[in-house]
């Protein structure tokens, strides 16, 4: 069965990446072509003329106007993927239509949605505001993975291994030993995982944005809607300082850090990642900073998952790996992700593990957050 969720929106590109330049990017499996009309809006269609299959994002491939000529034989594409000229003839074949894609602009993503057209409108996707909202300051960018989407998922899920496999940057002995809870909302397809920590040491990427220089109350609240959108809420304190009464926390610092995970193909990903803030508006210094900070442990997380996707593949059939606690929020993910592979693929999904409750997770009714 394929690890990829059908009838799903993906975060293509950042809004930046896409203007009067045709720009390609392959998405579960399928290279599309993108491109903004005079009037602004971003089209989605299949990268390949209906032809000979070149590709249109190749050079000699051009616009003009609001129409895609191919740069191999000429055929031309409107900006809904019809063809409306072809070379050496005035009847345009009535099957000359390239593959359309329903795309949408929201929060400085690019949204294209992969599978069944029909259902894209009633298909939910996910915000992540403020990456575009007043108040608030983002950096950030997009690197490619080598590795399956589910790795990272796992990776991002449990953060303990910032601990050792970001030490010096965002880990800090406080993040491995405090325990986690975890709350599943399964009619929302949402994962919670929690881990709030009284009295840690701060690391640089906080201290140096922050300004913080002694111990710190620090909170992450991972928000991860599967299989495409994870959401970081960290809150950063002095030791001791926490939200007032009527929930207003203006004492404290706010990052926002949020990876969309678009599978390239069934084993390459692309991890687009942005980090925001609600301090330091306008002080380059500190995005400078956060921006290279970020891509240096997003660049430490490429090369081990890239390291452990040449392990799995080649590893033997039956290979059984062990779970602990910290990894109930990856597992609730895995499975909610396993049931939207099978549905998009129209089979029937797998079996449930058998009904239990893992140490640290919690009901959402029993859920104070």
């Amino acid at each position: 069965m394929t690890s990829i969720v059908r009838n799903q929106w993906y975060v293509a590109a950042y809004g930046r990446e896409v203007g009067r330049e045709l720009f390609s990017r392959t998405i579960c499996g399928e290279s599309i072509l993108f491109w903004r009309t005079e009037a602004g809006a971003v089209t989605a269609m299949s990268d390949r003329c209906v032809h000979r299959r070149f590709p249109l994002s190749q050079e000699p491939s051009h616009l003009v106007g609001d129409t895609v000529v191919c740069g191999y034989h000429g055929f031309t594409y409107g900006a809904d993927g019809g063809c409306v000229a072809v070379p050496g003839q005035t009847r345009v074949p009535r099957t000359a239509r390239l593959k359309s894609y329903p795309v949408v602009e929201q929060d400085s993503f690019v949204w294209v949605f992969i599978g069944d057209a029909e259902k894209a409108e009633g298909t939910a996707i996910p915000r992540a505001p403020w990456l575009a909202q007043e108040g608030w300051t983002t950096v950030s960018g997009m690197e490619p993975l080598a590795a399956r989407a589910s790795l990272l998922v796992d990776n991002l899920m449990d953060l303990s291994h910032e601990t050792y496999l970001h030490g010096g940057y965002i880990g800090t002995p406080e993040v491995a030993d405090t325990p986690i809870t975890t709350e599943v909302d399964d009619a929302a397809g949402v994962v919670y995982v929690s881990r709030h920590m009284a009295d840690a040491e701060c690391p640089p990427f906080y201290a140096k944005s922050t300004g913080i220089t002694g111990r710190i109350t620090r909170w992450q609240d991972i928000e991860f809607t599967p299989p495409c959108l994870y959401k970081l809420h960290s809150r950063i304190a002095p030791v001791g300082v926490l939200p007032h009464a009527d929930g207003s926390d203006p004492d404290a610092f706010h990052v926002e850090v949020v990876y969309a995970i678009t599978p390239e193909t069934e084993s390459s990903t692309h991890d687009f990642w942005a980090v925001a803030r609600d301090f330091a508006l306008d002080d380059e210094g500190v995005s400078d900073f956060l921006r290279e900070s970020n891509r240096t442990v997003v660049l430490q997380d490429v090369v081990a998952l890239d390291v452990l996707e040449k392990v799995l593949t080649g590893e033997p059939d039956g290979y059984q790996e062990l779970s602990i606690n910290i990894d109930t929020g990856g597992l609730a993910a895995r499975r909610i992700i396993a049931r939207l592979a099978a549905e998009g693929a129209g089979e029937e999904a797998p079996a449930a593990p058998p009904a239990r409750t893992p140490a640290g997770v919690r009901s959402p009714a029993a859920a104070t957050r």
